[in-house]
């Protein structure tokens, strides 16, 4: 028998590690983790809590193209954020694109330089 017992990353596919450290690291404020063993390609962990993200310098499987505007209607990763009104300043000094939630919650959706979507919810 077991249990799982938390979360402890999502990995992201994308195409160049610096661009992507330049919107999550730079821009969002995540912590890189040094501790990111050589793996034969390039990519970068990033720290959040007691979990990461993974970016992966590969080839990306998926289509890129065509994806739903609202990234709540595709594939996204959700983080619980205290300040959501600081993060749509953020957003907008960064030209990132967005859009609220959907269900009416203190929430939006955008997407990183790959277009990854993500959702940020307060509280």
């Amino acid at each position: 028998m077991f249990q799982i017992s938390q979360f402890h990353h999502a990995s992201l596919i994308v195409n160049d590690t610096e661009v992507s450290l330049r919107f999550y690291r730079d821009l969002l404020g995540l912590e890189t983790d040094g501790k990111r063993p050589e793996l034969g390609y390039p990519g970068a962990w990033l720290n959040i809590g007691d979990q990461q993200i993974h970016l992966l310098e590969l080839p990306n499987p998926d289509p890129v193209a065509n994806r739903p505007q609202h990234g709540g209607r595709d594939r996204h990763l959700a983080f619980r954020i205290d300040n959501l009104s600081g993060l749509v300043e953020t957003l907008e000094r960064g030209k990132i694109e967005f859009t609220l939630s959907k269900s009416g919650r203190k929430a939006l959706f955008c997407r990183d330089p790959d277009g990854n979507a993500l959702e940020f919810i307060e509280g």
